[in-house]
């Protein structure tokens, strides 16, 4: 089947008939149709809805262990076939406050299964209209739950049943992408559709998973999904590392720290510990407190839409929905934080051990070596304790792609402002050739990941001269909002080889 549909893509523009009824629609489809206005606040989220305790779907792992890091109250019932779950979703998110529930989205093209109903289609497919279901027969008992966008998982561009990397540039690749949205807007009456002045919304994952893209790709889906649709043209909101004009922008990752972009995302911390095959990274949730100061920070400069990374994502513990382990915590959290976005309330900053002081640092030579500033062990970014002449110290260590990062985190409790002047000093051991420079998490948006990755104004040479020295980099425009890997808010990036540091100190 996949080696047929493979050839098929690749000889012919690939094209499904629409998969569900709602389709070829007309203005009278469209009456009594609610619609949020462009500018109003509306709070969205990511729905996972993949999971199925029949089969073990996303549940176990291939060798029969818990695929699981945080787990829902009760695997009772816990399948996408179940408008009943889905009920109990859509009822716990109004609780939390949220106005649209965004299905993340797996469908594509080379996944259909030819002449069969939806219900025996791929879970992407035959999990929607179970939620439908449940949507419909709230609305039917006088309750509003949450409207339904799409989170279209942009990774089956490059991972999909016919076995191929999608160039969107092509004509066969822009109908695969046309047709994966329009598939999942056709299994949906419009009455449920969260929609934004009249449009449906479409938040997009990575771009890094296309061959290739442009323009062009977003002008045709314009035009192809108003064709299906009534005239109708989606509102599409893309994560920040597709380089086109779409409606607004949001950046994936807000589980690990607070994004600000013309969309906010945010999440109560990250721990994918469960899922085999990846390096450790583990964001704490700190008893909700994270959640908490990324939510305040939030609201004292809020964007109008905010997105909550995520609702039921367990594999990577990001979850805000009742679990296992936190109960409902973070539903009744998430609530009291909407309230006060729609109110236009603005928190104070929460004090700190950190709010105070004109310095923090990580210091190897003393009894408490951070104090303020903690380095991050991320995958890319690898160091070892190590000791020089008696001095305590870290060593740089090469990562898998050959390069040296070493990433840090400063205290929220010291991150006053929303945008900050700071100096931040190396003490490095000035051994050997090479360089490094600094890069940190600023407000340049022309900058890598919309300032995450914002260069440093210096770059320091070493001379060889096997002795300590201080290197001071004045960082202006600094966000610090833990927008690098592992929630990280400065990096040194190494080209030399040894690399010591004894000491990294932060400034106002």
């Amino acid at each position: 089947m996949t080696a047929i549909l493979t050839l098929i893509f690749s000889a012919v523009m690939f094209f499904n008939p629409p998969l569900g009824p709602h389709t070829n629609l007309k203005d009278t489809d469209f009456i009594g149709v609610r619609s949020f206005t462009n500018g109003q606040k509306i709070v969205v989220t990511p729905y996972f809805y993949w999971y199925d305790i029949n089969t073990g779907a996303h549940i176990r792992n291939h060798n029969g262990t818990d695929a699981l890091t945080t787990h829902p109250p009760s695997l009772e019932g816990f399948t996408f076939r179940s408008a009943g779950w889905h009920r109990k979703q859509l009822l716990d998110m109004m609780d939390a406050g949220i106005d649209v529930l965004l299905p993340v989205y797996w469908g594509e093209p080379s996944q259909r299964i030819g002449n069969v109903s939806v219900e025996k289609q791929p879970w992407s497919f035959s999990g929607v209209p179970p939620l439908v279901t449940a949507r419909e027969k709230l609305v039917a008992e006088g309750v509003k739950p949450p409207y339904i966008g799409l989170f279209y998982d942009t990774s089956t561009l490059q991972w999909n049943s016919a076995r191929r990397r999608v160039d969107l540039t092509t004509n066969e690749g822009r109908q695969w992408f046309c047709e994966t949205i329009r598939d999942f807007f056709s299994l949906i009456p419009p009455v449920h559709w969260a929609m934004i002045d009249g449009r449906p919304v479409v938040f997009l994952y990575s771009a890094h998973f296309a061959a290739a893209y442009d323009q062009t790709c977003f002008n045709y889906l314009k035009e192809s999904f108003a064709r299906d649709f009534g005239g109708r043209t989606p509102f599409v909101v893309r994560e920040v590392s597709w380089k086109v004009q779409t409606d607004d922008v949001y950046a994936w990752g807000g589980a690990l720290g607070l994004k600000t972009h013309s969309v906010a995302s945010l999440g109560p911390g990250y721990d994918h510990s469960a899922v085999p095959g990846r390096e450790p990274l583990i964001v704490p949730r700190e008893n909700g407190r994270f959640y908490e100061r990324n939510w305040i920070r939030f609201l004292r400069r809020p964007a109008k839409i905010v997105f909550l990374e995520t609702w039921n994502e367990f594999h990577e513990g990001t979850d805000l929905a009742e679990s296992r382990e936190y109960g409902r915590t973070y539903i009744t959290l998430t609530r009291k934080f909407v309230n006060l976005f729609h109110r236009g309330e603005v928190p104070p900053l929460p004090d700190g051990p950190f709010t105070s002081v004109r310095s923090v640092e990580m210091n190897l030579n003393t009894t408490n070596g951070e104090h303020g500033v903690r380095l991050v062990d991320v995958s890319d970014g690898r160091a070892r304790a190590d000791v020089l002449d008696g001095v305590a110290c870290l060593l740089s260590v090469t990562n898998k792609t050959a390069g040296r990062y070493l990433y840090f985190r400063i205290d929220d409790s010291f991150k006053r402002d929303e945008i900050m002047t700071a100096d931040v000093e190396v003490d490095y051991h000035d051994g050997g050739n090479g360089q490094f420079r600094l890069e940190f998490d600023g407000s340049d948006t022309n900058a890598p990941f919309a300032g995450a990755y914002t260069g440093g104004p210096l770059t320091v040479v070493l001379q060889g001269s096997n002795i300590w020295k201080t290197a001071t980099f004045r960082l202006i425009g600094a966000r610090f909002t833990n927008g690098e890997n592992g929630g990280a808010d400065f990096r040194i990036v190494v080209q030399a080889d040894p690399f010591r540091l004894k000491k990294v100190s932060v400034t106002r």
